[in-house]
């Protein structure tokens, strides 16, 4: 049986932690507080999301592997990496007071002294347990497709049947990553991408590692995450946007909690007069 994990690699939401750009102390309007109950929120709405398409996943290959003996059995399981030590107690307390989730959450809690040490020890953490693959994203992504997470896994099974293990990866809006993931034999780690000295950006980083290693990769359309309130007002249309379409697009995922958070706290999104714009009344003369 081949297992494979999905990772939340994450910091617990607690204030002065996390999502501090959207803070009035450097430059936002939220106080610590409020960003800290954002991301947590988000934080809920991704792990739901990521679970119930885990859940879909684990049902489709129960389904197929009854159907038919030649078909490889998969079990998807659901991890979150923190850090410190101390803060895999908050974390779990943090799901855990929310109540029952849809799946079993494993909690992992990663070193290092960098960024890329801490993703790195966690997706070692995972193999070492037996697992075939990784596919982690970040949980301040309220709008990351359902699909995104099914393609991924799809895109790394697909590879490693042609003998290539491979990576999967879609980008945010700011030359970074929302969603990355590779197989346990893919000679590919996480040094150098984040905590680079050069200024190469995320993206890129992989990029150059995938090409000079001729790994083969699968690219997913880019999902923003949430740094700095021109981020949180796209993400705010963009969630408005999707409730409006689930009706009739039922594989969409409403993050509904964050969005009580917006009409609770009032947030309204707008845009200021542009006078700097395509002046067509005057083609016609």
């Amino acid at each position: 049986m081949k297992r494979e994990a999905l990772l939340i690699f994450s910091k617990p939401p607690i204030p002065g932690l996390v999502k501090t750009r959207l803070t009035t102390a450097n430059g936002g309007f939220l106080s610590e507080e409020q960003a800290a109950e954002f991301f947590r929120r988000s934080l809920f709405d991704v792990s739901e999301m990521c679970q119930l398409e885990l859940l879909d996943m684990q049902a489709g290959n129960d389904a197929a592997v009854a159907a038919d003996a030649e078909v490889e059995p998969i079990r998807y399981d659901f991890f979150v990496s923190t850090t410190p030590a101390d803060n895999v107690e908050v974390m779990r307390r943090t799901f855990e007071d929310l109540g029952q989730w849809p799946m079993e959450i494993h909690y992992l809690h990663d070193s290092g002294k960098t960024f890329d040490d801490h993703f790195d020890d966690s997706f070692k953490q995972i193999f070492d347990l037996g697992y075939d693959c990784v596919v982690s994203v970040g949980g301040d992504l309220p709008t990351m497709p359902k699909s995104h997470i099914s393609q991924a896994f799809a895109w790394l099974e697909y590879f490693d049947r042609l003998g290539t293990p491979g990576f999967v990866q879609a980008p945010c809006q700011e030359c970074g990553t929302s969603l990355v993931g590779f197989s346990r034999d893919t000679p590919i780690d996480h040094q150098d991408i984040y905590y680079n000295r050069d200024g190469v950006p995320a993206l890129d980083g992989y990029v150059r590692k995938l090409e000079a290693a001729n790994i083969p990769s699968a690219y997913l359309s880019p999902v923003s995450d949430v740094d700095i309130r021109e981020d949180l007002a796209h993400m705010i249309s963009c969630l408005r946007a999707i409730k409006a379409a689930a009706p009739y697009q039922p594989d969409l995922y409403v993050a509904q909690r964050v969005l009580d958070w917006v009409d609770w706290t009032g947030i309204r999104v707008g845009t200021p007069p542009n006078e700097n714009h395509d002046p067509r009344q005057y083609i016609d003369e």
